[in-house]
């Protein structure tokens, strides 16, 4: 007999799949009647297998809320035998197992998006609604990334951000290509509006670093937004 499912999660269907980058996939799920979050938000997801669905990991939407569907951009680790590597080998007609919203990555004002990786997930949301909603303007894009090969749909972000979208990468392939990472110097070039809110996501150690390196040029830690 089914395993009855409780009010605070809904059994999607797999829409599609896709290869985004080497390591990172495109989930589009069907999406539950009434279900609505704010861009920036993520929901625990589990895979509707009876020998996977009591591990689960949180992921971000990717899409917006008005779309029909939910889009779920995940990183891919195959070096160990987690919830990303399981979802690596699903395909399309499996189901997920997603639950209530959570996250407090929402959108506040203009200002300067910072990410690290996959950090960008939640600012992919935000920024699609900001476009949907003509409320681009006054926004800048800081994402740092190891080399090209890593970055999460560049084509698009330079098309909504034109010259707001700064690239930041450690390891370029290309040898015309300056290397860097987001400190304290570069993060300076934008900062000193005291109206303008700072979003920060990505690995702890680098939201961490972020965060340290504002305060040290004087943001007020009122007007960062990180995941708490």
């Amino acid at each position: 007999m089914e395993e009855p499912v409780s009010t605070d999660q809904h059994i999607v269907k797999i829409l599609s799949i896709e290869n985004i980058t080497h390591n990172v996939k495109r989930f589009t799920v069907e999406k539950p009647a009434n279900y609505t979050f704010i861009p920036g938000q993520a929901t625990d997801v589990a895979i509707n297998n009876p020998a996977l669905k009591s591990i689960s990991g949180p992921f971000t939407f990717t899409s917006v809320n008005q779309a029909e569907y939910l889009e779920f951009t995940i990183k891919i680790y195959n070096d160990h035998d987690g919830l990303t590597n399981k979802l690596s080998w699903l395909s399309p007609a499996d189901e997920l197992i997603i639950h209530d919203v959570f996250g407090t990555i929402n959108y506040k004002g203009p200002g300067v998006f910072i990410a690290g990786g996959a950090g960008i997930t939640p600012f992919l949301a935000i920024l699609r609604q900001l476009r949907l909603d003509g409320n681009l303007p006054g926004n800048k894009l800081l994402f740092a990334n190891h080399n090209e090969n890593d970055i999460i749909h560049k084509t698009e972000l330079k098309y909504l951000l034109g010259d707001n979208y700064v690239d930041v990468l450690k390891a370029p392939l290309d040898p015309n290509i300056q290397r860097g990472i987001i400190d304290r110097n570069l993060l300076k070039k934008y900062t000193g509006d005291p109206t303008k809110w700072y979003y920060v996501c990505g690995p702890d150690a680098f939201t961490a670093a972020m965060v340290d390196h504002l305060k040290n040029i004087g943001v007020d830690a009122a007007h960062m937004v990180i995941e708490e």
